[in-house]
């Protein structure tokens, strides 16, 4: 009925993207070493792990990659063979990539369903399932997972709930008729979208905050046991260790949490009343 590709782009060369939060340079060789830890400790096995494996993982790396990554690359993706890798020319080859493949691929799947993820974080072992279960032959329907977890790795460990409305966890289910993907606009630009379904009930996402981010900042709030989520957000046993071992009291960021808690929904309800009034043009 339907083929079903989780995508992903890694290392994509973008003129309009080129420094990190901390202004520095992006895509050297220590970016991708770190990008890679990062990939291979958090986003790696929280996909590998999932309830359901009826889907595909479609990952682009540039095409000037090093030899040495891509065979650190291959070597992580060998045991599963729904994980693919391709070398392709920078974001301006992105979508047409996707849709290449996907054309090709899925040509006997009356709809498909595409899906993202960002290389640095990680999803709940439901998260496909999940995503599944709202498969209803829908010509066109994107599916917004509002709930999540905000992890900082570094320079301390900290753990908080999250809402974040049009994220970059969103999906979309489409009839395969010459479908968009979900990685046509900017995960932001959902907002504009009327035919879009949230997910409200359950926390599918843990966003990874780190000193090389571009843009995100830790932003979590309440206290949140990791002994609680680990085995839902399945990563590796280093970083189960590190993090179990590390990770701060609540109490000792308790004003944190609270301004925290007081922007993060300040904005969510104020994406909520946009979309509502409308002030968002609709597609």
């Amino acid at each position: 009925m339907f083929k079903h590709y989780l995508i992903t782009r890694f290392n994509l060369k973008n003129k309009n993207w080129d420094v990190t939060k901390n202004n520095e340079t992006l895509l050297t060789r220590e970016w991708m070493t770190h990008r890679i830890g990062l990939f291979s400790n958090f986003c790696l096995p929280s996909v590998a792990s999932q309830t359901n494996t009826n889907f595909k993982w479609l990952l682009f790396f540039d095409a000037t990659t090093d030899a040495n990554f891509k065979t650190e690359i291959e070597a992580l993706l060998k045991p599963f063979p729904h994980f693919k890798a391709f070398y392709i020319d920078g974001m301006d080859a992105f979508h047409s990539s996707i849709k290449s493949y996907i054309t090709e691929d899925s040509k006997d799947s009356p709809y498909i369903i595409t899906s993202r993820i960002d290389n640095d974080d990680c999803i709940h072992k439901d998260y496909i399932s999940t995503i599944q279960q709202q498969f209803k032959s829908q010509d066109f329907m994107a599916i917004d997972i509002l709930k999540g977890y905000s992890l900082q790795v570094s320079p301390d460990i900290m753990l908080g709930k999250k809402e974040h409305i049009f994220n970059p966890f969103i999906s979309l289910i489409e009839k395969n008729e010459t479908p968009k993907t979900v990685w046509f606009s900017d995960h932001n630009m959902w907002k504009k979208e009327s035919r879009r379904i949230e997910i409200a009930n359950q926390r599918l996402w843990m966003s990874i905050i780190h000193e090389k981010n571009k843009v995100n900042e830790f932003d979590g709030y309440d206290n949140v046991s990791w002994d609680d989520i680990k085995t839902d957000f399945i990563v590796s046993d280093e970083i189960n260790i590190k993090v179990s071992k590390n990770i701060i009291p609540h109490k000792e960021w308790r004003y944190l949490s609270f301004k925290n808690k007081l922007y993060v929904n300040y904005v969510l309800m104020s994406k909520k009343l946009k979309k509502a009034a409308g002030l968002y043009k609709i597609k």
